[in-house]
């Protein structure tokens, strides 16, 4: 971790389980003007580390017989999925990202990095944003072979959610997976504070921010249930840990959840995704289940090895950090080399695993 911090992250602060054991550290600080340090506890907004959680609640209402997987999503929401698209688009294409709908945060966000200021405190609904990708161009056919990361699918989860449950996604979620999964200091935004001791967060958008520029105040009304959860460390390891021990969905709520299929995500990387679940696979180390997120500043990683021994957890308060060249690719960073490493020795307990780490890393410039 000290090592992230030399490489030029403002702050890092993880978590690991191993069996029984417990390990807590931070490197850095949360306030690169006064240098307040990081400390483990630190909440943060974990992005779209909230779909699982999103995801969860859809499969509860699976097991109640009030959603059903396969389902065409203009069943349930024929006004915000009209005509063939509500007919071709079933429940699963978008919780595994197969329904060809595209990103919505492209048309929120047209002018970067003006966009980000001009909506620090815009007040979103999830109607205008659903609306700007359905009358966007689609990025592939429903039920392809591979699948394109949008956040708009889940916008459309969050919106069939609250019409099933007849109360508000976030607040479903809230009495449904967060308290089952016993989390103490997790939960969606009440205004653009953070509550609770936070670092700030430095977005520096490959370079278009020089200095990095703290957006940890921000309306997360962009996102919604989608990305905009705020949690830590520890309470992300014990939700996964709660749900792939069976005790948030069923197991055969959670077989399905671990049907992946390639997914592009949005800086152009594929990944092995499946409702609301990322697969990463480290040779000679195992596999693990979890997700990732970023939002405007803040970065968040949490992978739980299949047996469920072994977790990890670590949040970072500076994102995109990667300048681009005259062709608009990110220049290599410090930063690509040394938060691989720290992922390898979080989860498979050291050794010289640094290529097989960078292969299956989940580091990456998404937008949650």
């Amino acid at each position: 971790m000290d090592a992230v911090h030399r490489a030029g992250m403002p702050g890092v602060y993880a978590e690991v389980r191993d069996g029984g054991r417990t390990w807590r550290a931070a490197a850095g600080v949360a306030d690169v003007g006064t240098g307040r340090p990081v400390t483990p506890d630190m909440r943060q907004r974990i992005g779209s580390i909230t779909k699982t959680f999103t995801a969860a609640a859809v499969m509860q209402q699976v097991e109640q017989g009030r959603i059903r997987l396969d389902a065409p999503i203009g069943h349930y929401l024929p006004r915000l999925v009209p005509g063939e698209r509500g007919r071709k688009i079933t429940v699963r294409m978008l919780l595994n990202h197969t329904s060809g709908i595209p990103d919505y945060i492209p048309y929120a966000f047209p002018s970067l990095p003006k966009s980000l200021d001009d909506n620090r405190f815009r007040q979103f609904r999830p109607a205008e944003l659903i609306e700007l990708a359905l009358t966007a161009p689609p990025v592939g056919e429903p039920g392809g072979p591979e699948g394109v990361y949008s956040n708009t699918n889940y916008a459309i989860l969050a919106q069939l959610l609250e019409r099933v449950t007849g109360t508000s996604a976030e607040r479903y979620i809230t009495r449904n997976v967060i308290e089952r999964a016993g989390l103490r200091h997790t939960g969606f935004p009440t205004g653009p504070r953070i509550k609770g001791p936070h670092s700030r967060m430095y977005e520096a958008l490959y370079g278009l921010i020089d200095p990095p520029r703290d957006y940890s105040v921000y309306n997360m009304s962009w996102v919604t249930a989608t990305a905009s959860l705020v949690s830590t460390m520890e309470d992300l390891n014990r939700f996964y840990g709660e749900l792939l021990d069976g005790r948030i969905v069923n197991q055969s709520s959670l077989a399905q959840m671990q049907r992946t299929v390639p997914v592009r995500a949005l800086d152009g990387t594929t990944i092995d995704y499946g409702l609301g679940l990322q697969k990463v696979g480290i040779p000679g180390c195992g596999t693990f289940w979890g997700n990732e997120g970023t939002v405007w500043g803040a970065g968040t990683v949490s992978l739980t090895r299949a047996d469920g021994k072994r977790q990890m957890s670590v949040a970072f308060n500076l994102i995109r950090w990667n300048k681009r060249d005259s062709s608009g690719t990110p220049r290599h960073h410090p930063l690509n080399d040394a938060l691989p490493k720290l992922y390898e020795q979080a989860m498979c307990g050291g050794g010289d695993g640094g290529a097989q780490a960078e292969n299956a890393s989940p580091v990456s410039g998404l937008i949650p």
